[in-house]
């Protein structure tokens, strides 16, 4: 799954967001919309990381959507 995917089924997968960030409050989810840099901004900003880091956790949660959808064939065209 790639970013353009996520922005698509935000509303969907905004939950297993929700259960990796905690702190992240209602007003950050419907602000960061499934965009990158707006998830990766408020990461940096609840967890009190560097950039690279709250980069590194939103690749990483990513790549773990990717891997629990293995037979979509959304999946299959990364």
């Amino acid at each position: 799954m790639n970013w353009d995917q996520i922005e698509g089924k935000w509303k969907r997968l905004m939950g297993s967001a929700q259960e990796r960030w905690g702190k992240l409050t209602d007003d950050d989810w419907q602000t960061i919309t499934g965009k990158k840099d707006r998830l990766v901004g408020r990461i940096q900003e609840r967890y009190g990381i560097a950039k690279a880091e709250a980069e590194r956790q939103a690749d990483e949660w990513c790549r773990a959507l990717r891997q629990s959808q293995p037979d979509s064939d959304l999946a299959g065209r990364l």
